[in-house]
């Protein structure tokens, strides 16, 4: 096919992939004046998007779409249409945590097909460090037979989004942006000047853009594994670890606090600094602390279940065969997001032990086994706390202990550590 040039195509995008990411930047974008057309491979989420309603939790994406313009397609032919092309499919790991390269690789190639000469072609999905120069850049290049930097241009900005932040949200973020040369760094920084209201800080490459999403993210993996580490050293030594990170934040530099939990979930902590390790692998250095992180984080399920099991035990009761509820599948409060959540692994262990799991999620219906709280809470021997969703943290000893229900294993140190105890119910936090 003969490619077209759209270089006075302005204030048009299409975003390819409308999840948590993409489809809070094409709402955004139509706010601002852009034309704007949404593709995603999953029919029933464009036909959701068409019909205005939000295909995952979130208020301001449903506010949004009641007044937005934006029309989405699985047609990838009305790219042809448009100056920019923002690519914002997820970048997952397999279970031997390999990167996942699979959705990005596919997207580059149904863009490729389609791409004009003028256009700018911006990866939004996270990457290791060399992704776009070794795997992006040639398939958009081969399958096009456009050269980079003279036909069309390609930048990284890697996605920042904290879903149920009310304060930080893809308006207000700021963001970095690499590019294979300066006009491609000049047009993105455009883009996002247009249409974004944080600031905007250009790298000196690419490669420098996809280190930065994942130093971001292991460096709070390296943190949280830091104080997971002391959670589980200070239950032997009987030294409640919440209050003592709270102390140690009292001293104004040189300290910020990260808290213990059951685990670490969402698609970025627990999967980035894979991307990191593997990559670093490959050339030659080998990450002994971001390794060492992950494995810590990843025994917080198993932590957890061995409190419910010593809880038990204290009791003189065997966890086979007992029901054992667990509240909360999001990996977070208070959304619908189970990306590599920690409480499907608490489950697995769980199960592995003998017990019977039943599990509540009001926002995660469809993978939680129990209808109701109280359905998943009936004869129950233990509840564990897995996310603090609002409905789990209004909890009250006198609630559970009428259930029948006094061991309380509190995965994300959400309920009242004082008031359970004093209500006569066994409780404990992750460190507490």
């Amino acid at each position: 096919m003969e490619k077209t040039d759209i270089k006075n195509i302005k204030k048009s995008v299409a975003i390819v992939g409308l999840g948590y990411v993409g489809l809070p930047l094409a709402l955004l974008a139509d706010e601002k004046g852009y034309q704007v057309i949404g593709i995603d491979v999953n029919e029933e989420k464009v036909r959701q998007i068409n019909n205005r309603t939000s295909p995952f939790l979130d208020e301001a994406v449903e506010r949004a779409l009641k007044t937005s313009g934006m029309k989405a397609t699985t047609d990838f032919d009305q790219l042809e249409r448009v100056g920019t092309v923002v690519i914002c499919v997820p970048t997952p790991i397999y279970e031997n945590h390999m990167p996942n390269l699979e959705p990005v690789e596919n997207a580059c190639r149904s863009v490729a097909k389609c791409l004009q000469r003028g256009q700018l072609v911006v990866l939004e999905s996270t990457v290791n460090p060399g992704v776009c120069d070794e795997v992006v850049l040639p398939l958009l290049e081969n399958l096009s037979r456009l050269k980079c930097g003279r036909d069309f241009y390609l930048a990284h900005c890697p996605e920042r989004i904290n879903p149920g932040d009310k304060k930080w949200n893809v308006r207000n973020i700021p963001r970095v942006i690499g590019s294979y040369d300066e006009v491609g760094l000049e047009r993105a920084y455009q883009f996002y000047r247009d249409v974004i209201e944080g600031e905007i800080k250009k790298m000196g490459s690419l490669k420098e853009a996809e280190a930065v999403k994942i130093v971001e993210n292991s460096f709070r993996d390296v943190n949280i594994a830091f104080v997971n580490e002391l959670a589980m050293s200070f239950t032997k030594l009987g030294i409640d670890v919440v209050n003592v990170i709270q102390g140690a934040a009292t001293k104004p530099f040189s300290f910020h606090p990260h808290f213990p939990g059951c685990g670490v979930g969402g698609h970025c902590i627990p999967v980035d600094p894979y991307y990191l390790i593997e990559y670093a692998k490959d050339n030659g250095f080998h990450h002994d602390f971001l390794s060492l992180a992950r494995r810590i984080n990843n025994r917080m399920p198993q932590f957890t279940v061995d409190l419910v099991i010593d809880a038990l035990n204290s009791k003189d009761i065997a966890i086979r065969g007992k029901k054992i509820a667990v509240l909360g599948l999001a990996y977070k409060a208070d959304i619908d997001d189970c990306r590599e959540s920690p409480s499907f692994e608490i489950v697995k262990h769980l199960r592995e032990r003998g017990a019977e799991v039943s599990t509540f999620d009001p926002y995660v219906t469809k993978e939680s086994t129990a209808k109701s709280l109280e359905e998943a809470l009936e004869g129950a021997a233990a509840v564990v706390i897995a996310t603090n969703h609002q409905i789990f943290r209004n909890l009250t000893p006198e609630f559970l202990l009428k259930r029948g229900i006094d061991v309380v294993i509190d995965g994300r140190n959400c309920l009242s550590k004082e008031a359970f105890i004093k209500a006569g119910a066994f409780y404990k936090g992750i460190g507490r």
